[in-house]
């Protein structure tokens, strides 16, 4: 596949480890699917060439904020039955597509319903992990060109920050 792959999108190829399956399918599936290499449209966002005249958005929180966020949204999840929704999907007939069942969340459940772990240890795995999945994510989002950052308070209302934000943006078109 990876040969195949070399073929097709030799610019992906060079980015891809030869042994990373999922990233070498998922190449292969867009170029199949889209008629196009995978690669021209990961360019799309750092060419700094838009066809239209849009802005980036970028939204920053505090680390301490950030985190202390996402362990308050993992215990909602586990409150509203994180638990029984994964149970719920294995016991469907097709279950869960390999790829879901590695999913943050539902990964670290899944373990836990096959007894690797308790469901206290499986809930602070998720929030671990969950956090990892922000940082890579923020890793990702400095890739980007042109992205005007907005660093939110933990305080600030959505109301707030979108006429701060509306406001900046006008400040920088005049």
């Amino acid at each position: 596949m990876y040969d195949k792959l070399m073929r097709i999108d030799p610019q992906a190829a060079i980015k891809i480890h030869p042994n990373d399956q999922k990233r070498i399918i998922r190449a292969l599936e867009v170029f199949e699917i889209a008629g196009k290499p995978i690669s021209s449209f990961q360019k799309q966002f750092h060419s700094g060439n838009y066809r239209y005249n849009w802005k980036l958005i970028g939204l920053r929180r505090d680390k301490e904020d950030n985190n202390h966020r996402i362990n308050q949204r993992v215990k909602q999840m586990v409150d509203q039955g994180l638990r029984d929704e994964v149970i719920s999907l294995l016991a469907e007939p097709d279950g869960l597509s390999p790829q879901a069942a590695q999913a943050v969340g539902y990964a670290e459940i899944i373990d836990h319903l096959k007894g690797n772990c308790d469901f206290d240890k499986a809930v602070e795995k998720i929030k671990i992990n969950t956090r990892r999945f922000a940082k890579s994510q923020r890793t990702w989002y400095r890739s980007f060109a042109d992205v005007n950052w907005f660093d939110i308070a933990a305080d600030e209302t959505a109301e707030l920050l979108a006429d701060r934000i509306i406001t900046q943006i006008h400040k920088a078109a005049k």
